[in-house]
């Protein structure tokens, strides 16, 4: 079965039980016993209603007797994290690089690549996905009606969804991308957004982004290389304050600014409670806009930073992903954050830019999970190959890597662990 292909989950039922109540068997219960927690813990997990019941030591929950459990995986040898989430998707271009020639915009094309993209990262742990969709030009609005599609036909395996995008919103070509903007968000997207960078009046079309936000209660995600800090400080002027919220990505440019400028731009984004998506796995743009904002600078300033993946084999790059477990990897090799803190900007940091609420491995908490095999977060960036996915308390994702080695006597000797069903030949 592919990768990309929901599998469901190989557990078998049993009993268990619930801290001081007694019934039937909750149908959609499930008990994730012996994972290993960030603090070194081993435990059992209970899910229920969509969220985490209870935790306890290991064997705690599997040995009450007080209410019987519906399924149970087994753990043993997981790290269990709160699950990712994707702030920064080209659903629309996604999959497209090796088909040769334009982008195909035909609708069930759109659809079709939709889908496969949001399932391959949610076969590595994105159960939230937020796509920048085009709209006007030649697709018009029929792009951003299969993205939506798309995110019906995924109803409980993951949360998509979609940013209209318009090329312009300024000057007399500019009012049939506002009036664009406004068809989309009645469609069904729920973020405003745009490039202002392409548009001849940069303010002007954030102006107008903030302006249409504002009408219709929406958050705001601009995509921008964030090279011109005058033009930033006036977007963090007009947006300081404004909720639900204002993201800028991938500020690719901020790194290509002195320091002390950036500095002097991360204070007032800081002070405006602008969040910053950046895309260490590459850029979504030309490559002459490659690159990776600072992002150690901008959080000790006080901006929160989130980690997207952008583009997932499309034209902008062929190789792309779209795994938030190699973005936060490529944080900590290439930038040097902690481990921990990489992993923050495509878990709690990417959910707070979504909007959603924050997932802890604790009672009461969103049951959006993820369990990589072993034992510490560092291991577990460095060579994520096996993972378990659970959506709103259900395992909705698998994958599953066996490493084989010739039978030869180095290992013998050494004593050292061996993975595998039998000899390599």
């Amino acid at each position: 079965m592919p990768d990309s292909q929901p599998q469901p989950s190989h557990s078998s039922s049993g009993p268990s039980g619930s801290s001081g109540s007694s019934g039937p068997a909750d149908p959609a219960a499930l008990l994730l016993c012996g994972a290993r927690l960030t603090d070194g813990r081993t435990v059992d997990v209970r899910l229920g209603g969509g969220r985490i019941e209870a935790v306890g030591t290991a064997g705690s929950l599997a040995t009450e007797a007080t209410r019987p459990c519906g399924a149970r995986v087994d753990l043993s040898g997981y790290l269990l994290l709160p699950a990712p989430a994707e702030p920064h998707a080209h659903s629309d271009t996604a999959l497209s690089a090796e088909n040769g020639g334009p982008v195909s915009y035909d609708p069930q094309d759109v659809q079709r690549r939709a889908t496969e993209a949001a399932l391959l990262q949610l076969g590595h742990g994105a159960t939230a996905q937020r796509a920048h969709v085009r709209v006007g030009d030649v697709q018009g609005l029929g792009a951003l009606a299969a993205v939506l599609q798309a995110r019906r036909v995924l109803r409980g395996l993951a949360e998509l969804t979609a940013v209209a995008m318009p090329r312009l919103l300024t000057g007399v070509a500019g009012a049939d991308g506002l009036a664009m903007l406004r068809d989309a968000l009645k469609m069904g997207a729920s973020v405003v957004g745009g490039c202002p960078d392409l548009d001849p009046d940069p303010t002007g079309y954030v102006e107008a982004v903030l302006e249409v936000a504002s009408e219709h209660g929406c958050p705001v995600d601009l995509h921008t290389d964030a090279a011109d800090p005058a033009r930033l400080a006036r977007l963090a002027a007009v947006a300081g304050g404004m909720r639900p919220g204002v993201t800028l990505g991938p500020c690719g440019g901020l790194g290509r600014l002195p320091a002390d400028t950036v500095t002097r731009i991360a204070d007032q984004l800081a002070a405006a409670g602008v969040t910053v998506v950046c895309l260490p796995q590459g850029g979504c743009g030309g490559v002459d806009r490659r690159g990776t904002a600072p992002v150690r600078l901008l959080r000790t300033a006080g901006v929160q930073v989130a980690a997207g993946s952008g583009a997932l084999r499309d034209v902008s790059n062929p190789v792309g992903r779209g795994d938030p477990l190699e973005a936060a990897y490529l944080l900590a090799s290439r930038h040097g954050m902690r481990p921990e803190d990489a992993y923050d900007t495509v878990s709690s940091s990417a959910r707070a830019a979504l909007g959603l609420p924050e997932v802890r491995v604790e009672a009461g908490f969103p049951a959006e999970l993820l369990a990589v095999r072993g034992d510490r977060l560092a291991g577990a960036l460095s060579l994520a190959y096996s993972r378990i996915v659970v959506h709103r308390g259900r395992v909705v994702a698998r994958t599953s890597a066996v490493r084989e080695y010739c039978n030869t006597a180095a290992g013998t000797e050494l004593g050292l662990p061996r993975q595998g069903r039998g000899e390599v030949s």
